[in-house]
This record gives structure tokens, C-alpha cells and sequence, in this order.
């Protein structure tokens, strides 16, 4: 019987070791947040069905970290993994015998862990970090190295010979050493890098302006058994977007994060970029309120540097306008202490609306 094995570990090589022995026993892994307290723990083991078998091929069983609702388990067999591995590293020019991988984000996530599958898998050096700290992983000494927007602001890109970005909207203006990314849980890390599918990957967008995915490296299954992907193998993504003129696909956002204002569509990681680039902004999200006269109107939250000196409303406003047009400009900023956040740096917009609504 092939087993589901948890991997409460922190990163290093220990949970280096522990995945590939699983993996040759013929058994599937569970990766798991250390962090997590153990009532969390009991809850996340019994919600992926660890008493369960898994089927021949499994490879590992990655619970989602999406913004809104219970995590899901994502079921990625063998065959998904070494083609999501063998697509990077080709897109990527990834030589085994001169690059070496950095792993510092969450292994409970598939940011992190498809950094220690690709390198195994490959035969590429790996070294992993038990979390992200900007001053190790300048000294980290590797030529390749996967991060969130967040990371990317506290570190000096140029070491690095390419610096993936994926988990959250990237910043407006990335150095020419990094590469943004376009990925789910579902789709075992980034399929569309820069705009441009990965080879064998598919990306087509419907009427409404949803993007679908196909390609080997997506999902076999959920845990519960559930295929979110059509007859024809194509996984409907929840996010909108469209083609440019070059042909590379944008990514809008979330459907349910669009924020309609005065009849104007609004996208909040757009204005978030924007507003982010503002030197006395830390952190900022922006949601849509309930308005009687606009329908929704758009609110920043926004964190400041310095808390005695927060950013006048004016001046982000200005910078909205200019960038990207006066519909999207905030009509009110909230100030606060911090936002939630998923491992990744997806902001939990869920939640800011339980705790700020107004």
C-alpha cells in the first residue's frame, strides 16, 4: 500500500533525506508548515486523508494556500512533477554542473518545495534554508534562487544569475535578472514565465476573461478525489486575463477581486504596484467598499514606514492617476499595522474585509 507520509520538518536536509526516502519507498509526501500548532496540525492531517492509500505515481500531496476558504489537497504524481522540473530548467538554461538552486521560501508551499523537486530531479545543487533571511541569501553562493515580491525588496538581486518571482503581483519595474511567473498549487509551480507558456503548457482565455490551463505538470486529482480539470484537460483558473499585442498573457487578478467603481473596472495588485512604489508605503492592500453612489469604491490599506509620518492621500492618489487612470485612485486610506498574509505574500482579502469592513 502506498502511504501519504507527512513531513513536519524544517527546511535543510533532513527534509531533503525524508522526501527522496519516501519517494523511494514508493510513497507520496505530505509537506507541513513547522510552525503550525498542533491542533492545526491535527485538523491539516485529517482535511488530506493521511490514513488513506495514494495511488501508484504519487508523488506529493500539497495543501493549497489560496487566499480565501480551507485548503485543498493537490495531488501531484511523478510524471507532473519531472515535467514541471524538466520545463523550468529548460526555459531557464539550467546547467547541473555549473547552477546550484536556492530553496528559502516555504516547503509547505509549491513556491518552495518545486525548488527541491526540480533539483532533485535534475541533479542540480541544491542548498535549502529554513525560511527566508535576507542576509543569508546573499551569502548563499547560488546561481538561482526562487522568491515573493516581498523577499525581492530586502535583497540585492545581482548575485544571482536568475531570480524566479511568482506567489504574488510582482512589483511594476523588476531587474533584468528576474523572471516573473505565472502558477497555482494546481499547476505544481510557475507554466507561464514572462508572459510565455513553458513548453507543453497551453494557456487559452475564455468569453469572461478566464485563464485555463493545460499541460503535463498539472494535477492528477485532489485529495477528495474531485478533478477540477474539464474532459479535455484543461483547468479552469479563477483568474482573468488576456493576451497584448506581443502575444505574452496579463494577468489581471482574481475574478472575485475585481473591484467595479463608477462602472470602471479596477484591479487591486495594479494599484497595489502603484501605490507600493511610494517611499513612505511599507505594505499596502487595496479592497473595494460597498459605495451608494460609485457601487464600490476603492480603499487602500496601507502600512506605513513610519507611522508618524504616513503618506498623504493626495500624493497617492496622484500617483494612481497618472499610472493608471483616475477611476482606480483610492478615495480613502485606512492606516494599519500590518496585513494578512499567506506564506507566499498573497494578501488574504477575505479576511482584511472581516477586519476592516466598514
Amino acid at each position: 500500500m502506498r502511504r501519504l507520509v507527512p513531513l513536519h520538518l524544517p527546511g535543510g536536509p533532513d527534509f531533503v533525506d525524508a522526501l527522496q526516502r519516501a519517494w523511494d519507498d514508493g510513497d507520496a509526501v505530505l509537506p507541513m508548515d513547522p510552525r503550525l500548532s498542533h491542533s492545526v496540525v491535527e485538523r491539516l492531517l485529517a482535511s488530506m486523508r493521511v490514513d488513506e492509500p495514494v495511488e501508484d505515481g504519487d508523488a506529493l500531496v500539497v495543501a493549497t494556500s489560496g487566499s480565501t476558504g480551507d485548503p485543498k489537497g493537490v495531488v501531484l504524481t511523478h510524471d507532473a512533477v519531472r515535467a514541471s522540473a524538466i520545463s523550468t530548467s529548460t526555459r531557464l538554461s539550467v546547467d547541473p554542473t555549473t547552477d546550484s538552486w536556492l530553496a528559502c521560501l516555504p516547503l509547505a508551499h509549491v513556491g518552495g518545495l518545486s525548488v527541491v523537486t526540480r533539483a532533485l530531479v535534475t541533479g542540480t545543487r541544491l542548498v535549502v534554508h529554513d525560511g527566508f533571511d535576507a542576509e543569508a541569501v546573499q551569502r548563499a553562493g547560488t546561481t538561482l534562487v526562487s522568491l515573493v515580491s516581498t523577499a525581492l525588496r530586502r535583497i540585492d538581486p545581482s548575485p544571482f544569475r536568475v531570480v524566479v518571482l511568482g506567489g504574488s503581483a510582482p512589483p511594476s519595474e523588476v531587474p533584468p535578472n528576474v523572471v516573473t511567473t505565472y502558477g497555482m498549487t494546481e499547476t505544481g509551480s510557475g507554466v507561464v514565465y514572462d508572459g510565455v507558456p513553458l513548453d507543453g503548457v497551453e494557456v487559452r482565455v475564455d468569453e469572461r476573461g478566464e485563464i485555463h490551463l493545460r499541460g503535463p505538470m498539472l494535477l492528477r486529482a485532489y485529495r477528495n478525489g474531485t478533478d477540477p480539470k474539464d474532459a479535455e484537460g484543461w483547468l479552469p483558473t479563477g483568474d482573468l486575463g488576456a493576451f497584448g499585442d506581443d502575444g505574452r498573457l496579463r494577468v489581471k487578478g482574481r475574478a472575485s477581486d475585481l473591484i467595479i467603481s463608477g462602472g470602471e473596472n479596477v484591479w487591486p495588485a495594479a494599484v497595489e504596484a502603484v501605490l507600493a512604489e511610494d517611499d513612505d508605503v511599507a505594505e499596502v492592500a487595496v479592497v473595494g467598499r460597498f459605495d451608494a453612489e460609485w457601487g464600490q469604491r476603492v480603499v487602500a490599506l496601507v502600512v506605513p514606514v513610519d507611522s508618524d509620518r504616513p503618506p498623504p492621500l493626495d500624493r497617492l492618489r496622484a500617483r494612481v492617476r497618472e499610472q493608471i487612470g483616475p477611476w482606480a485612485a483610492p478615495k480613502d486610506v485606512e492606516l494599519v499595522d500590518a496585513l494578512p498574509r499567506t506564506a507566499l505574500g498573497k494578501i488574504r482579502r477575505a479576511q482584511i474585509e472581516t477586519e476592516h469592513h466598514t
